[in-house]
């Protein structure tokens, strides 16, 4: 922040602007997800190939994650409202130009307007939320504003399914319309200004540094598998460019007087440990969603729309614990509260290493169910850690970098698990395929009529094959996220817990 605040805004007002802030947020969480439903429509419509058409996702996080460290600046420059309200405008005009688009090219450069517009919205809105509240309420304010972010994503498939199947495929954007309008005129009624006593100049050099390095890694991150990574001439491109704009950021960085990120954030250890806990919280999140949906629309025949009802009970657990979580977070001490939830989160993935071609959706909501209780276990306290001792004029770039990190951790796990799980499915497929033989007493008692001598059987053999070595390598990758967190859960000891005081 900015200032410190001698005075926090009356409790009423307190509730309206939390209101609007996070019906902003909201949007920015919606539009991270709800495209996937809807990518088959587009292609369609835009006469876009299967390759062209992923760049409809990836524009708008490689954008959002190149502009997400600015907003800590920009926010110390022009002021964290007219930033808000600002980003907000835009964000729902670029949204309304998505809907509007009249070919691939146009859809493209507006999801990237849409995602460099707001880039700034998750961050902003977590630092307001922590300005307008007292020390001692800080747990239920991010315990609220959790809401918004995890919501986000678990409504957008069910959400992106009924507009595409009621209307169609532009609608997905449209839905923003009133979201931003109210949020707009709520934001500027009720939202105090914040001014900064401690706004710099840009240091475009660190900023230009950094927005090469994230745009390269993610672009390595999304077209990796595509590409068979390191096989590709383009992938070592993007990789170097990625590593040596790092290296030159941090060079520039240390060496500069007013760096672009001030790296003495990661000096204080509940933001530094708070960080790691993100990064894995981001994948958690992410890529256990980003397999789910593609394990029950490609190996069990679900609709787009009952692969988000399947997933529902995710956000059911999160909707019912995290109101509870924030007000133990207040009362106790938030590491034990971690450690709750990274046990929580790892019987989750114990259970998904269950799933099988026979099984029904109940053991998918459960798994969903217990995982969105373990989310809200992690996710609040771990944002209340990482924010208890730092400095309030670092906030601006402290919001930033972790919502930064947070995503990060999201792209980085869920292409570590894609190919994990594409790569293990062809290891699993061979060891599969040596045990289709006459002499395998398994297969006589499985197939007691299989004709190896047909064509056809011996088709369908490979095709259950397939299926059967796909589920495999999902399973696999549900449990190595098992092992994370486990394995992650004794880092809560560097945690240090000081319990705030009441002003």
């Amino acid at each position: 922040m900015s200032r410190a605040m001698h005075a926090y805004p009356p409790e009423g007002r307190r509730k309206l602007i939390t209101l609007f802030t996070l019906a902003a947020a909201f949007m920015t969480q919606l539009d991270a997800t709800i495209a996937n439903v809807a990518l088959p429509h587009m292609q369609a419509s835009t006469s876009a190939s299967r390759e062209q058409i992923t760049w409809v996702l990836t524009s708008y996080i490689i954008m959002a994650a190149i502009f997400t460290p600015l907003s800590g600046w920009l926010a110390s420059r022009f002021g964290r409202k007219r930033l808000f309200v600002s980003s907000v405008i835009g964000f729902t005009v670029a949204s309304m130009l998505c809907g509007m688009a009249a070919n691939f090219e146009q859809l493209v450069f507006f999801r990237m307007l849409q995602g460099m517009m707001g880039a700034a919205l998750l961050p902003m809105s977590q630092a307001i939320l922590l300005d307008i509240n007292p020390p001692e309420k800080h747990g239920s304010a991010m315990a609220t504003w959790g809401l918004g972010v995890i919501l986000g994503p678990i409504c957008g498939p069910i959400l992106g399914g009924w507009l595409i199947e009621a209307f169609n495929w532009r609608w997905i954007f449209f839905i923003n319309l009133p979201f931003g309008v109210l949020a707009v005129m709520g934001l500027l009624a009720f939202l105090p200004a914040f001014e900064d006593e401690n706004a710099v100049e840009l240091d475009f050099t660190g900023f230009a540094l950094l927005a090469v390095a994230i745009g390269s890694f993610q672009l390595m991150l999304d077209r990796g598998q595509m590409l068979d990574w390191f096989e590709s001439r383009e992938i070592w491109v993007e990789a170097v460019l990625a590593a040596t704009s790092f290296y030159l950021f941090l060079v520039h960085t240390l060496t500069t007087d007013r760096p672009f990120v001030n790296l003495s954030i990661f000096r204080d250890r509940n933001f530094a440990v708070g960080s790691v806990f993100g990064f894995f919280l981001g994948g958690l999140m992410y890529s256990v969603m980003a397999m789910t949906a593609p394990l029950l629309a490609d190996l069990m025949g679900y609709p787009a729309i009952l692969v988000g009802i399947a997933m529902a009970p995710r956000g059911i657990g999160t909707l019912i614990m995290m109101p509870i979580v924030g007000i133990l977070v207040n009362r106790g001490d938030p590491r034990v509260l971690i450690v709750i939830g990274m046990v929580i989160s790892g019987i989750s993935t114990a259970m998904m290493s269950g799933f099988s071609l026979h099984m029904d959706a109940r053991l998918v909501e459960v798994a969903g169910f217990v995982q969105g209780i373990g989310a809200a276990f992690l996710f609040v306290p771990v944002t209340t850690v990482v924010f208890a001792t730092i400095p309030a004029h670092l906030r601006n770039q402290g919001t930033a970098m972790n919502s930064l990190i947070r995503a990060l951790g999201g792209s980085v796990w869920i292409s570590v698990m894609q190919s994990m799980t594409i790569r293990n499915e062809a290891s699993v497929h061979a060891r599969l395929a040596e045990g289709v033989r006459p002499d395998n007493p398994a297969l006589v008692w499985r197939w007691p009529d299989f004709d190896f001598g047909s064509p056809i059987e011996m088709l369908r053999a490979s095709g259950e094959i397939g299926r059967q070595a796909l589920m495999v390598s999902y399973t696999d990758s549900f449990w190595l996220l098992y092992v994370c967190a486990f394995a992650l859960a004794p880092m809560v000891v560097l945690l240090r817990y000081r319990k705030q005081q009441k002003s």
